[in-house]
């Protein structure tokens, strides 16, 4: 692989904080990323990937926010993750890259991303990659159902709503690893109804400097319910919508 301009290369900072939060790299891994990076900021040139455009943020905000859930994912030994709503790659691209040996599936609705994210996935390479260009509500209804470890999300929505499209995918015993913001606890409150529905319940929380990350078990089959169609859990997230948030 080409080696990118020093400018994307990885910010001591970003080094720093990795050995901090005890993250190993593999020979080719930082290389890598850096491709991930380089093509991250040049394709949000013509696509609203992210709001973030500094590299050395990019690499702070979103590859190593990212690469803070291995740890998860090695504990739960998980062998087969989804990451749901990809979007740009996150947390997907820079897990993949750093657990080679997890198959890394990346759902993402919208085309024109899901086509980023198959050129990236070939680019690099990442052989332990599939891109599936679905909603999740679909995807949770037939091939998806059922079929994964660990399902990662960041920035999808609402925990409650997240629930109904997370939960149908995981296996029972299966995990979502949800990376959420500063109203965490009241979006764990909001969701009670959604837990109780879904066969589901938080097992764990853990603050970190951007971010909190949520840990929700599937106890329990997801009854055939659920999802609902594309769209309604979203319109009409269960436990109703949380007024607070206006």
């Amino acid at each position: 692989m080409t080696r990118m301009s020093s400018s994307l290369a990885p910010p001591k900072e970003f080094l720093d904080k990795a050995q901090e939060a005890g993250i190993e790299f593999e020979p080719g891994d930082l290389e890598r990323l850096e491709g991930y990076v380089a093509a991250l900021i040049d394709a949000n040139q013509i696509m609203n990937l992210t709001a973030i455009r500094e590299p050395a943020e990019v690499w702070q905000r979103h590859v190593l926010e990212s690469l803070c859930l291995l740890g998860h994912l090695r504990a739960l030994e998980a062998t087969s993750v989804l990451d749901l709503g990809s979007g740009g790659g996150c947390p997907g691209v820079p897990l993949a890259v750093a657990a080679s040996d997890i198959q890394m599936t990346l759902l993402e609705a919208t085309g024109k991303k899901a086509t980023f994210l198959k050129g990236v996935s070939q680019s690099l390479p990442l052989n332990n990659v599939t891109v599936i260009n679905a909603r999740a509500e679909n995807h949770g209804r037939f091939d998806g159902r059922a079929a994964y470890d660990v399902v990662v999300a960041r920035a999808v929505g609402p925990l409650n709503v997240l629930l109904e499209l997370a939960m149908p995918l995981l296996r029972v015993g299966g995990v979502l690893v949800a990376v959420k913001g500063q109203r965490a606890e009241q979006e764990i409150a909001h969701a009670k109804a959604a837990l109780q529905a879904l066969g589901s319940k938080v097992e764990d929380t853990l603050r970190m400097e951007t971010a909190t990350i949520v840990s929700v078990v599937k106890e329990s089959a997801t009854s055939n319910l659920y999802p609902r169609r594309p769209g309604e859990p979203k319109r009409a997230p269960l436990g109703g919508k949380d007024k607070s948030r206006s």
